[in-house]
């Protein structure tokens, strides 16, 4: 089939990859505009305008995906299907209507479950054991419309969103080459979701990133995971910002109160509402990461210092 892929993050680029491997012709892409990132604030292309690039192919970067212009073009390269891949901007029924075999989206969820924009994160945050990728065709609805076929992944007690995110973006890179082959042959229908099971899946920020020590241990190790790496787990120290990377659980620890800090030479623990975590990597303001037991060295805590207010 001709194809024009769409999509933006590094997530999205084993999918057009495996897309340009395939048998199908990935005729252009369609990304996110250049934007300003990284520590220089320099505008940048995205990480899939930059994998086509390479391949030599048409790039189209509309403000919005109802751009005339952008129509336009769409309707000049006359896609059989669109396969879509986090392309992060609304779809209108206008351009949804264009190829004959509609718009695919690659979703990192086992739909009806965790609809929305940041699936793997609440997966880990909610203690899922398992998550998966899911492709579908695009409905105006926000990831209600009919699926064509899924993948499981297996959520481990120490994964990071990150680290789940990428072994799901090849997973699901190859389910979405298989999607494609079964829509040519005619041998791949769309089914309509379950109607139980939803759930939603919001884009957590960093206000949703400070960690509470007042919480349960296991809840802090969730959400430290899940903010790992975007948007960041932090807490305060001394009255600055600090940011924290997975931690331990541990059973056999001391009882600390809820923030409080016991550093020795091996380890650094710190109070929760029921078990005390062991800290991992720490970065303070103006720092570079370094393992907990090296920042402790620097900082001495006192014997009532805590994180968090």
């Amino acid at each position: 089939m001709l194809l024009v892929f769409a999509g933006t993050p590094e997530t999205a680029v084993p999918s057009l990859r495996a897309l340009l491997d395939s048998r199908h012709e990935v005729a252009a892409v369609l990304t996110r505009p250049d934007a300003v990132a990284g520590r220089g604030r320099k505008v940048r292309q995205s990480p899939v305008a930059e994998a086509a690039a390479e391949a030599g192919l048409e790039i189209l970067k509309p403000e919005k995906a109802s751009d005339p212009d952008f129509l336009r073009r769409l309707r000049a390269i006359g896609p059989d299907c669109c396969p879509v891949v986090a392309y992060g901007a609304l779809l209108r029924r206008e351009a949804l209507d264009i190829p004959a075999h509609g718009w695919v989206n690659l979703h990192f969820s086992l739909l009806p479950a965790w609809r929305g924009a940041a699936p793997v994160q609440h997966a880990v945050l909610h203690g899922d054991d398992v998550t998966g990728a899911t492709t579908f065709e695009i409905e105006e609805d926000l990831d209600s419309g009919p699926v064509y076929g899924t993948v499981t992944e297996p959520i481990g007690e120490r994964d990071t969103s990150g680290e789940l995110l990428t072994r799901l973006s090849h997973a699901g890179a190859d389910l979405l080459v298989r999607t494609m082959d079964g829509i040519e042959s005619g041998e791949l229908v769309a089914r309509p979701q379950q109607g139980d099971g939803t759930s939603y899946a919001s884009k957590l920020t960093p206000a949703d990133a400070e960690i509470d020590f007042g919480s349960p241990a296991m809840r802090v190790d969730r959400l430290i995971r899940a903010c790992t790496p975007v948007p960041g787990a932090w807490s305060t120290f001394r009255g600055a910002r600090i940011k924290l990377g997975p931690v331990v659980v541990v059973p056999d620890g001391p009882r600390l109160a809820p923030g409080r800090i016991a550093a020795d030479k091996q380890r650094v623990l710190v109070g929760t509402a029921t078990r005390p975590v062991e800290l991992g990597e720490v970065q303070a303001q103006g720092k570079r990461r370094m393992d907990a037991v090296e920042w402790a060295r620097g900082v001495r805590p006192g014997d009532d210092e805590r994180l968090g207010g």
